[in-house]
């Protein structure tokens, strides 16, 4: 294990400080990553060739061999002819090297990540370590603000929290239709791996159980890479390239794990027209909340990240969670604080429901109200969340109107719900113990940004209904 250890921590060392370099370069930490992975990908596939005797994935001509010959202009030609042909690839090759370009122009600085990968040994290195290793440079790349890439990150603590909390097992399938870099989808994977020793269960859940969507090519690169060095879809990747919105799901799964993207659409995505939504709106969350719904068999079962507006937005807002209350078990609302996600000043929420039966009650923990958290002084961890596990597994309130009124774990009635406004989900009843802003300068700054960006994208939608309305 120490050896592990060592060896994790001396490569990843290797490779942020080649990382450093690069960005000396005006190379950023998203494309080295990216980069990487390509090349990653081939030095493996010729240790495959070598130690075990298989016959390369690759096309002759365009393998590691003919790669790490190379200097100059000539390895940049060689290197950027190779991308394109593997992104014409079938299966897992194509997925990985997904609309792939050559971000490193200079011959060195290739030449430097080249000799960097040659120089291990990783394909024998343990999965584990691999993973790791791979994990902590994405991390590294979500903390990056100037790459953008925290908006697809979910804190590692919170996902293996829902995970523990939904239990999946072993022969069920397991969907993120927003996955990112794959986080759910791993977490899942290692709480399921050691459930059953049958060769034909482990083989299911290696190949078939898990199923990852995204719309960004390089985030399906790096999730794909994220999967397979874990030993995950070592064939056919299971995450997919396109909008999980666009479409009416063609499988129904057992279990939801997602925290899909916050804000508006990306501009130039396809008009959603879905027949089979509840109701029509422009909101991202609503649309993939109803997404996620449509996308559950009957008993399965969804642990889903949402913001605030979910919970009390008017309009479409209500009409779907009344959907959710009646045709779907919303047993618990895990309400989470600010200054745990990469994006700054998110107030969001982890919504858990099954399919197949009504709502008779939800359960509220807050872990939001006089709880401080932020990336650098007090980030969160697992064990920060141990207490909500343990009430999520148990059902016994810790709310006492007289006793305990700060108890964080209440539970309300549905018909409570129901007559609220808007059937308002958006509850709060501890009361703040003189609350203290303690966000730093630049926090506060991206928050008033974040928000004025969202003001001027909904005047520009009123400006536009307006305009519509004189016309008429």
């Amino acid at each position: 294990m120490a050896t592990n250890n060592a060896t994790e921590q001396s490569l990843t060392k290797k490779v942020w400080s080649l990382a450093t370099t690069l960005a000396g370069q005006g190379i950023g930490f998203t494309d080295y990553i990216t980069q990487l992975t390509y090349l990653l990908f081939l030095k493996m596939d010729a240790e495959n060739v070598e130690m075990f005797g298989e016959e390369s994935a690759i096309p002759s001509g365009y393998q590691w061999a003919d790669l790490i010959a190379l200097d100059g202009l000539d390895l940049v030609k060689q290197y950027e002819e190779t991308l394109k042909l593997l992104s014409e690839q079938d299966n897992l090759i194509g997925t990985i090297y997904t609309k792939a370009q050559n971000k490193i122009d200079k011959p060195v600085y290739l030449k430097k990540v080249i000799t960097m990968i040659d120089e291990e040994q990783w394909l024998i290195m343990d999965g584990d370590v691999k993973g790791a290793i791979y994990e902590s440079i994405l991390e590294k790349n979500g903390q990056d603000k100037k790459s953008g890439a925290g908006q697809y990150f979910t804190p590692r603590p919170l996902i293996q929290a829902m995970v523990d909390c939904i239990h999946p097992q072993m022969g069920e399938t397991v969907c993120d239709p927003a996955c990112g870099t794959g986080g759910f989808l791993l977490t899942a994977y290692d709480y399921m791996k050691g459930q059953s020793a049958s060769k034909e269960k482990r083989d299911f859940l290696r190949d078939k159980a898990l199923h990852g969507v995204d719309n960004t090519p390089l985030v399906v690169t790096l999730a794909s890479m994220n999967l397979y060095l874990h030993g995950v879809g070592t064939d056919r990747s299971p995450i997919v390239c396109e909008d999980s919105l666009e479409k009416e799901p063609s499988t129904l799964v057992d279990v939801i794990l997602a925290n899909p993207p916050f804000g508006t659409r990306p501009a130039g995505s396809v008009d959603i027209n879905r027949p089979d939504f509840y109701v029509e709106t422009k909101n991202n969350q609503l649309n993939f909340l109803q997404h996620m719904m449509l996308t559950l068999k009957t008993g399965g079962r969804a642990a889903v990240v949402l913001p605030d507006n979910v919970l009390f937005e008017a309009g479409a807002g209500e009409t779907i969670r009344k959907r959710l209350l009646r045709d779907f078990n919303l047993h618990t609302i895990l309400r989470l604080p600010t200054g745990i996600f990469y994006a700054q000043g998110v107030k969001a929420n982890v919504l858990f429901f099954s399919k197949g039966q009504p709502t008779k009650e939800i359960w509220f923990y807050d872990y939001r109200t006089d709880i401080k958290h932020t990336l650098a002084t007090n980030k969160l961890e697992r064990h920060h969340l141990d207490d909500f596990v343990s009430c999520y597994n148990n059902r016994v309130e810790t709310y006492d109107a007289e006793n305990n009124p700060q108890g964080r774990w209440r539970k309300y009635p549905v018909h409570e719900i129901i007559v609220r406004d808007k059937t308002s989900l958006d509850i709060t009843w501890i009361k703040q113990g003189g609350e203290v802003d303690d966000r730093s300068l630049v926090e506060l700054m991206a928050d008033i940004k974040d928000k004025s960006q969202m003001i001027s994208a909904a005047v520009v939608e009123l400006e536009k209904l307006l305009a519509n309305i004189n016309e008429d």
